[in-house]
């Protein structure tokens, strides 16, 4: 196990001992190959460490710079981005959806606002994303073109506008056009000049790292369920089986305002720990405090989650202000929460297609009282 104990302590080295048992343990009870995990306060990284698998085949295990694709975890970088932009003045919350894309209107003439998009409430469906990923080391489509094909057949609003919560993948797709659209350069582009970059989170962006820090991801099905993946999967993404699992290629995400990061834990918990600072890291302001409290408020119930800006929490989470993302997809299963009220945050990456129960997990780590010496 590869560890990064940022403020050693003897109560540190207590907390680590339970939180070793509790990942292998929830490695163990899910059957998962490998998982990397961070606790941060809001000054920075307090622990990481890798447990278990990065690549079956190979043996490489898993460590704190193992890099994972992120999914949807990305969407708190792309909501960062937009509240970014607002703080700058640059971007309306308020503005309708329509006047910057078209095909957003909907039959009555209205659309939805760019702060509908960030809390799920634009009424997009969620079209099943399981064909919007490509080979690594094929070209990315043109993102307003890719954007432009799911929106000539999803582009009217499924449910009600300004209605329940309803996540959606397309909704977030279409949010970093209407970011692109208000800074005047690509999406990919502001994210990195305005949150990956100033957080000095230099091992996260959206292309695949091609090296062996890169997590291989895995699909624990019966071996008949390979050849169905390689049906639902653009042709190069499915791998050969390793023992009860199969891998899979390095692929990439189209759209990647939805789910297109590849990064490591470390960062991951640099972002989180901005959000806990209320905007700061290492003295750089990414979002006004206003605006970070923001984006955790939650404001719109709805189901799966009642949401924020970007951020979420399920309805059954009563007295906690923690807000959470999860980030899934095939081959990887990700969480990150952000707990105000005990200045902690958690990310854990793993390279399982199944859903684990990262709920428990955070409790038991967050119950360990990190700010106490004694």
């Amino acid at each position: 196990m590869d560890t990064i104990i940022a403020t050693p302590s003897a109560a540190h080295a207590g907390r680590i001992e339970r939180v070793t048992a509790a990942v292998r343990a929830t490695i163990a009870r899910h059957r998962m190959p490998g998982m990397s995990l961070a606790v941060t306060g809001p000054d920075g990284l307090i622990f990481a460490a890798g447990f278990g698998q990065a690549d079956l085949a190979a043996g490489v295990p898993a460590t704190a710079a193992t890099q994972y694709l992120w999914f949807s975890l990305t969407k708190i970088a792309t909501a960062t981005a937009a509240m970014r932009l607002v703080d700058l003045g640059r971007l309306d919350l308020h503005q309708p959806v329509g006047e910057v894309i078209s095909a957003c209107s909907t039959r009555g003439g209205a659309s939805p606002t760019v702060r509908q998009l960030l809390n799920h409430t634009a009424g997009f469906a969620n079209p099943i994303p399981v064909r919007w990923v490509r080979p690594a080391a094929d070209p990315a489509p043109d993102p307003r073109a890719f954007l432009a094909s799911l929106l000539a057949r999803h582009g009217r609003p499924k449910y009600e506008v300004g209605g329940a919560a309803r996540y959606s993948n397309l909704g977030y797709l279409v949010l970093a056009e209407v970011i692109a659209e208000a800074a005047g350069r690509p999406f990919v582009e502001v994210v990195a000049d305005e949150v990956l970059r100033p957080l000095r989170m230099d091992r996260t962006g959206f292309t695949h790292p091609g090296t062996p820090d890169a997590a291989v991801g895995y699909v624990r099905a019966p071996r008949l369920a390979a050849p169905v993946l390689r049906r639902l999967l653009p042709e190069g993404v499915v791998g050969p089986r390793v023992g009860r699992h199969t891998s899979l290629h390095p692929f990439l995400v189209n759209g990647p305002g939805y789910g297109g990061l590849v990064g490591d834990v470390r960062d991951a918990a640099r972002l989180a720990a901005m959000h806990l600072g209320d905007g700061i890291l290492d003295g750089t302001r990414i979002l006004t405090p206003e605006t970070a409290r923001l984006m955790r408020t939650i404001t719109a119930p709805g189901k799966p989650f009642d949401v924020g800006l970007g951020w979420f929490r399920k309805p059954t989470a009563r007295n906690t202000m923690a807000v959470e993302h999860l980030g899934a997809g095939g081959g990887f299963f990700n969480a990150m929460r952000i707990d105000p009220d005990l200045h902690l945050g958690i990310v854990a990456m793993a390279n399982t297609t199944s859903a684990w129960d990262h709920a428990t997990l955070f409790d038991e780590i967050a119950g360990l009282d990190w700010h106490r010496d004694g």
